[in-house]
């Protein structure tokens, strides 16, 4: 230990704990998504193995905002939570409605009710630049 760490604001524990239940999410929607026939394996495999690694990076980013009051880390997760609205509304359009689908839409709104409850309340001051 590297001495005295600071109580998280309550809503610093709700922003951690909504982005991590975003997350979950979105791993449990990845193996629901059809998988065309005419994909090699090895492209498959490669595309688990990477969102696996996303999911943990995202993972980490969420830890270091919260617990290391990084604001980088924050304004990361915010830049993601934006290209993860543009790419579902992509999706939704041109694939509509399904089960992963709507496991996406709770991930976003998740996502998103974390990312304000880290601007608002007992959390303004808690990053630091």
């Amino acid at each position: 230990m590297k001495g005295f760490e600071p109580v998280v604001p309550e809503n610093v524990r709700r922003f951690e704990i909504c982005l991590y239940a975003s997350l979950l999410l979105d791993t449990l929607s990845f193996p629901l998504r059809p998988i065309p026939e005419d994909v090699p394996r090895i492209t498959v495999a490669a595309s688990a193995i990477f969102s696996a690694g996303l999911i943990l990076l995202f993972c980490h980013l969420v830890w270091v905002a919260a617990h290391q009051r990084r604001n980088w880390a924050r304004l990361v997760l915010m830049v993601s939570l934006g290209l993860s609205i543009l790419t579902l509304v992509s999706v939704l359009r041109h694939e509509g409605w399904s089960f992963a689908n709507v496991l996406d839409i709770g991930s976003v709104v998740l996502t998103g009710f974390g990312i304000y409850q880290s601007f608002t309340g007992d959390a303004e001051g808690w990053f630091q630049s």
